[in-house]
């Protein structure tokens, strides 16, 4: 039986203590979940596939230096503080392409999407990974994301996360409307083995 992974409470609590490792383990296991929230938010105003892997790393870091302000115990309250942080480097992001583009920048609402995780995705999934989700699994949601196909995992990112409508993601994605259908359902279908093999996703 493979050794089970620290639940992130006990994580931030030793991390708090003074343990090195136990904060890099803390701030590892949240990359792949910052992902695709960072992607999600971006890609949600922008309008166009984007990577998101510089958005994350200057998200941890400054999460990292700012570690001693988090005053929370729990995942969920770990995860809210982790998208505020996230959130504003996300504004900052957004004006400075916007502003590159139009040769001037202005403020956006992006409250909605600041609040964004991987709830939305639920709606879209059977029973099953709905109860899963709704029990703070949302880092094993994101890492059993990260380990489909990059279709799939695109698929779920515009149609289930971003809640665009078929007809849309058949047009970003180059595909008809029900090849994209069907790729969708084969990405939830291999989501929902991923969630339920009894074991969080490495």
């Amino acid at each position: 039986m493979p050794e089970s992974k620290p639940v992130i409470q006990d994580l931030i609590a030793k991390a708090r203590a003074g343990d090195t490792a136990a904060q890099g383990e803390l701030f590892s296991r949240c990359r792949n979940y910052l992902n695709v929230v960072a992607r999600t938010q971006v890609e949600s105003w922008m309008r166009t596939r984007v990577d998101a892997s510089d958005l994350v790393q200057q998200t941890l870091l400054e999460a990292h230096q700012a570690f001693a302000q988090f005053t929370g115990s729990s995942e969920a309250e770990w995860l809210g503080w982790l998208k505020q942080v996230l959130s504003h480097n996300t504004q900052d992001y957004i004006r400075r392409q916007r502003a590159a583009k139009r040769g001037g920048g202005r403020d956006l609402p992006l409250d909605a999407e600041s609040r964004v995780g991987l709830g939305p995705l639920q709606a879209d999934l059977p029973t099953p990974s709905q109860m899963l989700i709704a029990h703070e699994r949302e880092l094993a949601l994101a890492d059993c994301l990260s380990r489909l196909t990059p279709d799939h995992q695109e698929v779920l990112q515009l149609r289930s996360l971003q809640r665009l409508p078929f007809d849309e993601v058949a047009q970003r994605m180059g595909r008809t409307r029900p090849a994209v259908q069907m790729l969708w359902m084969r990405a939830i279908q291999k989501l929902e083995l991923l969630l339920n093999d009894g074991n969080d996703c490495p």
